[in-house]
């Protein structure tokens, strides 16, 4: 296991998605950035609900479908219990915003799967500045 420096700069992000390979694929993207730390990886959306109870990630990348709880599902929840945490759609939905602007206003971005991964990691960057101005420090 890769051990990373854990200073007050570091971004951390929960990856939930159903496919192993897009879970591991993003944890080795993000795990090369300077000052990004993947704090877990969850396979649905109830996983993704403990894990943010126990990992504290500043910014979530979510996937939408997915089997148990959906990401539309456990977006609400998350918001919940961790209002600041910033919450990324991730999708290969042709329109992410077939659910209605309702369920969409507990994603604080929406991004296609087939971004490009430079692209990917300045978003997750930049919803890191907005938790990092919401929250606490302490």
């Amino acid at each position: 296991m890769l051990m990373l420096s854990c200073e007050l700069s570091t971004l951390r992000v929960l990856v939930v998605d159903d496919h192993e390979l897009t879970r591991l694929t993003l944890q080795l993207v993000f795990s090369c950035q300077e000052n990004i730390q993947v704090v877990g990886l969850a396979s649905n959306g109830e996983e993704a609900i403990e894990m943010v109870k126990s990992c504290h990630p500043d910014v979530i990348v979510l996937d939408l479908q997915m089997p148990v709880m959906d990401g539309w599902s456990a977006s609400s929840h998350i918001k919940a219990i961790s209002p600041n945490t910033q919450i990324l759609a991730y999708s290969s939905v042709e329109d992410v915003n077939f659910q209605g602007t309702k369920a969409m206003s507990s994603f604080d971005d929406v991004c296609k799967k087939d971004v490009p991964t430079k692209e990917l990691i300045a978003l997750v960057r930049q919803l890191g500045q907005r938790a990092g101005d919401g929250s606490v420090s302490g």
